[in-house]
């Protein structure tokens, strides 16, 4: 029968190899797949040997000495991932762009689903009020066309551009959400208010243009145009996807198969939702400012030409790894 001197001499090179693999905290994410590897292949045999231990009588010391490296190991290979700042500018400088070029497909229907039905709601108010009324309430629209009357040369109070930034963030989060939550429903849900809110957005644009402020409510809508407008479209694309997921199981069930989904419509949402509060922050602050049109306008042509690379190059690299 094998003694507990034979046992430890025999088996302490791969604890000591384990332990120096899960020295100094490293995140086993961050090893090389090699290493990970060895990780949960030393794990299965450390905790044989604590089988063993215990049944050879070998000691608390040495049975105690192995629970402890199991128990890290088991903790490093399946237990949560804990909340890191880098974690969270992965996913917004890598991860979001990374899923929204992986969904290009769905985003590209997203924003016909959105796009053509704004470009009728302009046109059709533009020709005609009863158009518009037909959309909206005429006590809605009129509302409208009056609030962009004036223009805004004097500006807003700080407190009140505050309380509307606070506005527009609860607002376009809610259109953004529906846009996305309802895609559950087998994606019926984002279709509609994606056609919804692009009619809408189109007949009110429309309608004030044609009553004479158009370029109020233009100057006003540039600045953070581009990124409300690109993240509702991406709240519908991940919609969309999510309800295909759902239709499209891949022999999974439909709960396996939103789970499979869950990293990039995770991504696509998060990143959504930090477009719509720079939107919000830029509608509430800058939009309705006093400065020139000029200015408001140079800096809507940098935001969408930033939003444009985001979107293209964003997570990108170019060292020859991972151009997804």
């Amino acid at each position: 029968m094998q003694t507990r001197d034979e046992f430890v001499a025999r088996c302490s090179p791969r604890w000591h190899e384990l332990e120096n693999l899960l020295a100094d905290g490293r995140n086993l994410h961050a090893l090389p797949a090699a290493s990970i590897s060895r990780v949960a292949t030393l794990y299965r045999s450390v905790c044989a040997d604590l089988m063993r231990a215990r049944a050879l009588g070998c000691g608390s010391d040495v049975t105690g000495h192995l629970d402890a490296i199991a128990g890290r190991a088991h903790n490093v290979l399946y237990g949560p991932e804990p909340y890191r700042l880098r974690a969270a500018w992965q996913l917004v400088a890598r991860d979001f762009p990374r899923a929204l070029r992986n969904n290009w497909l769905a985003f590209v229907i997203s924003t016909l689903l959105f796009g053509l039905p704004l470009a009728l709601g302009l046109a059709g108010s533009l020709h005609s009020r009863d158009f518009a009324y037909s959309v909206l309430p005429q006590a809605a629209l009129e509302q409208a066309a009056e609030s962009y009357s004036e223009g805004f040369a004097g500006g807003r109070s700080e407190g009140q551009d505050s309380m509307m930034a606070g506005f527009y963030v609860y607002n376009n989060v809610g259109i953004a959400f529906r846009c996305f939550a309802t895609g559950i429903l087998f994606g019926i849900g984002s279709v509609f208010f994606l056609i919804y809110n692009g009619l809408v957005i189109g007949t009110v644009l429309g309608h004030v243009i044609a009553s004479g402020s158009g370029s109020n409510i233009l100057t006003f809508v540039c600045g953070h145009g581009p990124f409300e407008l690109t993240a509702i479209v991406i709240s519908g694309a991940g919609g969309l996807k999510m309800g295909w997921a759902l239709i499209e199981t891949r022999g999974r069930t439909r709960l396996g198969s939103l789970r499979a989904e869950a990293r990039e419509l995770t991504a696509l949402i998060v990143g959504a939702a930090l477009m719509l509060i720079i939107a919000a922050l830029i509608e509430g602050f800058w939009s309705p400012s006093a400065l020139p049109a000029l200015a408001k306008w140079v800096f809507s042509a940098v935001a969408s030409g930033f939003v444009l690379l985001y979107i293209l190059l964003g997570g990108r690299d170019f060292r020859g790894r991972g151009n997804a």
